[in-house]
């Protein structure tokens, strides 16, 4: 297989698409510090000083999360696809979207809620793994 193959696209538009949904999450906690009035920098809200610490808490720690799951995602999305780039292509949009509902049901103020459909996501990046282990194989090959 010749590099970069055109369906290698599918993974760069992946990578956007997920960083426009951690835009998207930041913005969110930008919001939620105005209304629940958690100046910067202070990272989370103390209960004991904010009646809405809990829920600014979720809400920024759903995406805090995110964030420290970016950089696994990515290298196993841009590694992984060079070998198999449909299938980390179409795995990092599931990945995608469970982050998604990861943060929507963290964001609602009820930790366990951030599972329901969120866990999921892990199965993608389990499948992302698989392949990074499949390029690495196929390259020790030769």
């Amino acid at each position: 297989m010749e590099f970069p193959a055109k369906e290698y696209g599918y993974v760069a538009l992946t990578v956007v698409a997920y960083c426009i949904l951690n835009i998207w999450m930041g913005i969110k906690v930008g919001i939620a510090r105005k209304k629940y009035k958690v100046p910067y920098p202070t990272l989370y809200a103390l209960e004991s000083e904010n009646k809405d610490a809990k829920l600014f808490n979720c809400i920024q720690r759903g995406h805090q999360n995110s964030l420290e799951m970016m950089p696994v995602f990515f290298v196993l999305i841009v590694l992984g696809g060079m070998a198999h780039p449909c299938i980390c292509g179409v795995l990092g949009l599931f990945y995608a979207v469970g982050r998604y509902f990861y943060f929507t049901g963290y964001s609602s103020g009820d930790p366990a809620k951030r599972l329901t459909i969120g866990k999921y996501a892990h199965l993608a990046l389990l499948g992302l793994m698989i392949c990074t282990i499949s390029f690495g194989i196929n390259l020790l090959r030769g």
